[in-house]
């Protein structure tokens, strides 16, 4: 049996869903289709914590389906702005277990990931799927992808 690791960035997904679609994206629907005869090597989705309740209870949604959810501290700067990335954990953890899976599946559209795919892809000869909202995902990123999915209607909420 094929496994597959899995690595969503919520915040991406949430964002150029949102954009896009005005709706959600359906993690359920998502992990059917990604793991549909596949055996799960490991499933993480990132978040930024705000330490609100019902973000608190996405993320026990997200536990029940089956991820591993991993936070960071949401920070305010004094100038305003803010800081929540998580890239380089991202492409962390999917270095460590591009070895123990024969599919990396990395639900995101940010072009930093493109070298990210090209390293799974070449180095540890793996297949890399990527999903992403097509008009707002990276020209880069979808031609390192061995696969690019479109994330569409048939993976959002109704």
């Amino acid at each position: 049996m094929t496994s597959v690791a899995i690595f969503v960035d919520i915040q991406n997904v949430y964002y150029t869903v949102k954009e896009s679609y005005r709706r959600n994206f359906d993690y359920n629907k998502f992990w059917a289709q990604a793991t549909a005869n596949r055996k799960v090597v490991k499933a993480f989705c990132y978040a930024i914590d705000r330490g609100d309740q019902k973000q608190r209870e996405f993320q026990n949604i997200l536990r029940a389906i089956g991820f591993e959810v991993k936070l960071k501290p949401f920070i305010q700067r004094s100038d305003g702005s803010a800081k929540g990335d998580w890239d380089v954990g991202i492409a962390l953890d999917a270095i460590e277990y591009a070895e123990q899976a024969d599919v990396i599946v990395l639900v995101s559209g940010d072009g930093d990931f493109d070298l990210l795919a090209n390293k799974i892809r070449v180095k540890y000869a793996k297949r890399v799927e990527v999903y992403g909202v097509p008009q707002l995902t990276a020209a880069s990123l979808i031609n390192e992808a061995s696969e690019f999915i479109a994330i569409d209607k048939t993976l959002l909420l109704s």
